[in-house]
């Protein structure tokens, strides 16, 4: 027997004295322990909170330097119109300098209407010349692609608000209300399976709260966009999304095996039933996350085909784009389990009675759709067909469902709600041997 003691950091806690049979269980048990430390989470929180405030602190020093260079303009600007009178001044005194033949010679009217006509005349060519620039590089393919490239940055700016808001209804409507029903008396839902659902959303809340505010901040200062230096504090934080792929099959079956608990369902739909939630459920809030990775490298490759070659920050948008793709390719093998256990757990809710067999993650769907179920009338072979009460005494549609392991038979009433057949309606497909009759009979 093997001993380990579990000691907590605050009074009034016990410490815990645990025993295994096995060495290497008790060492498996302490190592898992020590991963699973909450301090890890904390640690990152604290860092992204170092970030925010670095970045308020960085918001204000140019707050102040920009209004410094404004006060430096209008002192600029009240310079110049001193300069400006001082030069007024002084060509009237230099008139006044003039001989008198002189002043004859420039009150001559026919050299005034000369002066006239050639000012009218270069102020005219000067308009042209200035109206044809500007009409040619507005036609030009280099303002078409300052366009395409400035409205690729508004969407990307009101897609993050979007992608915010749904972090928010997700932690504000579902992970904050169901840690306060987990500390209640009798909790439909312990602290650790909440964890398990839902894991480091807040932090990405946070995160993404951080990096939506720096892209509000460089659309103020439009028609100048640069994103790079955002994109460089984001790189480094997104092993939290890692995290949250790899958990993410974990945590919908922690979920399916929650929502078995009659109490925890009837909560889960109370808070689905929220206006904010907008008729979603919260398997769908959490797999936003899933794509948002793949939303940024499609938003970057389109940016960069709207950037010149010599803009600034083409390399660290490039770099930005590599590093996104390398972690979306490491995520993407997880994406498709994922998929898969979200098709199953919406079939799921569409039969009443519901179905065990899909909360299998192992359960992979294949296909759906309606079948003709014929009566079995004869006493040949198609009695030996072990379907019980399957038989019918005439032809009835029937809504089937395939999979890896089970096939499953409903029918659906006049409601349009699905219903498996009592007997007969779930079909192990494990041990079953597929003949194909050659005979014509």
């Amino acid at each position: 027997q093997h001993y380990f003691t579990v000691l907590f950091g605050h009074e009034g806690q016990k410490p815990l004295e645990l025993r295994c049979d096995d060495e290497a269980d008790g060492d498996e048990w302490v190592e898992a322990i020590h991963q699973a430390s909450y301090s890890d989470i904390l640690i990152e929180r604290e860092v992204l909170m170092q970030k925010y405030i670095h970045l308020v602190q960085i918001v204000e020093t140019e707050k102040i330097a920009a209004n410094q260079l404004r006060h430096q303009l209008e002192d600029q600007d009240t310079e110049i119109e001193r300069l400006k009178s001082e030069i007024v001044a002084l060509n009237k005194t230099k008139e006044r300098m003039r001989p008198y033949q002189g002043n004859q010679e420039e009150e001559n009217p026919d050299i005034k209407k000369i002066k006239k006509v050639q000012s009218f005349m270069r102020g005219w060519l000067c308009r042209r010349k200035w109206k044809t620039i500007v009409q040619d590089y507005i036609c030009s393919p280099h303002a078409e692609s300052m366009r395409k490239r400035n409205q690729i940055v508004f969407n990307m700016v009101e897609a993050e608000s979007e992608y915010v808001h749904q972090l928010y209804v997700l932690v504000n409507c579902f992970l904050r209300p169901l840690r306060m029903a987990a500390s209640s008396k009798k909790p439909p839902i312990s602290h650790d399976d909440v964890s398990s659902i839902f894991l480091n959303s807040e932090t990405i809340m946070f995160l993404h709260e951080i990096f939506h505010q720096g892209l509000k901040a460089r659309i103020a200062n439009w028609p100048t966009l640069i994103l790079a230096d955002l994109f460089d504090i984001l790189l480094p934080m997104l092993n939290i999304y890692q995290e949250f792929v790899r958990n993410h099959q974990y945590s919908l079956q922690v979920l399916a095996n929650c929502k078995q608990n009659r109490d925890f369902d009837k909560l889960l739909k109370q808070y689905e039933a929220n206006p904010a939630c907008e008729g979603r459920m919260l398997e769908t809030f959490l797999t936003y996350p899933m794509f948002q990775i793949p939303r940024y490298i499609i938003s970057l490759h389109e940016l960069l085909a709207h950037t010149p070659h010599e803009h600034v920050e083409r390399k660290s948008l490039e770099f930005a784009k590599s590093k996104l793709e390398e972690l979306s390719r490491v995520m993407h093998d997880e994406v498709s389990d994922t998929e898969n256990i979200r098709k199953n757990l919406a079939i799921e809710r569409t039969i009443v009675e519901g179905c065990d067999i899909l909360l299998d993650t192992s359960q992979t769907f294949i296909r759906q759709g309606s079948l003709i179920q014929v009566p079995s009338v004869e006493r040949g072979k198609l009695s030996k067909v072990r379907l019980g009460s399957l038989s019918l005494k005439k032809e009835g549609e029937r809504q089937c469902f395939l999979f890896t392991k089970h096939f499953l038979i409903c029918t659906r009433s006049s409601g349009g709600k699905l219903h498996l057949l009592k007997t007969g309606g779930v079909l192990s497909l494990i041990e079953c041997t597929l003949i194909e009759e050659t005979e014509a009979s």
